[in-house]
């Protein structure tokens, strides 16, 4: 008996202590490192919606969300995003089986959040899981054939006409969201057709440059279309980089 006494008083004093954390609180501290993690991954300066932001958010494995707030990251005080996520532990000073909670924590997003910002606890609100509808598909951009067959070809020793490259593409009816660049240098037209990318994942574009005696259409490398590679300049499509090793 003395002994379960002594064993009694060491465990509040070890709990009073702040040592001992129920099972509760350590499920409760997992749900909250998940909203955490959470708010890394829609960490970022650049311009979005609170649509997007909310879709990204949706997109996350363990991660419902439940209000959005706000327009967009750069308007006010930014987008923030009410999140249920859920925590696990196990205790065997308290517990017969893992513990598992639902908790509700708010992330904001915004150029002025900062990395790994401590998501705040809030209420769950009542209702389902908001849903998104997926992104608009970008334009399709002309690839391979379907564009070289549209571009002069030169006999070599011939000259390329750049007003001749420009009319055809032109005469591709491309998509408004599509850009389009034609440059000519050294006796070559280069071609451009890109879409706008998110200043984050590759780049979509396709490449093309008449030459005397050849009319070559690519797209490069996805190293190469990243942000910061010049993959999709017309540049790249006068002077082509060489393939990553």
């Amino acid at each position: 008996m003395r002994r379960l006494l002594l064993l009694g008083s060491l465990l509040v004093l070890i709990t009073g202590c702040g040592v001992v954390q129920n099972s509760n609180g350590e499920a409760t501290d997992a749900a909250r490192e998940a909203a955490r993690r959470a708010g890394e991954r829609l960490y970022g300066q650049r311009p979005r919606t609170a649509e997007e932001v909310g879709r990204s958010a949706a997109g996350i494995d363990g991660v419902d969300v439940l209000r959005v707030t706000g327009t967009s990251t750069h308007e006010g005080d930014g987008v923030e995003v009410v999140v249920r996520t859920s925590g696990s532990a196990y205790n065997s000073w308290f517990d017969l089986e893992e513990v598992t909670v639902l908790r509700c924590f708010a992330v904001r997003v915004s150029p002025t959040s900062e990395w790994r910002e401590e998501p705040r606890d809030v209420d769950c609100p009542e209702g389902p899981p908001l849903t998104f509808a997926p992104p608009p598909a970008p334009p399709e951009l002309p690839y391979g054939e379907q564009l070289r067959a549209k571009l002069p070809r030169v006999p070599r020793g011939g000259r390329v006409d750049e007003a001749e490259v420009r009319r055809a593409v032109a005469a591709l009816d491309l998509d408004p969201a599509i850009r389009s660049e034609v440059r000519a240098e050294d006796g070559r037209v280069g071609v451009l057709l890109s879409v706008q990318g998110n200043g984050f994942d590759a780049q979509d574009c396709v490449l093309a440059r008449v030459s005397p005696g050849a009319t070559e259409v690519w797209t490069p490398t996805r190293i190469q279309r990243m942000p910061g590679e010049g993959g999709c300049s017309v540049s790249n499509a006068l002077h082509p980089a060489p393939p990553p090793h």
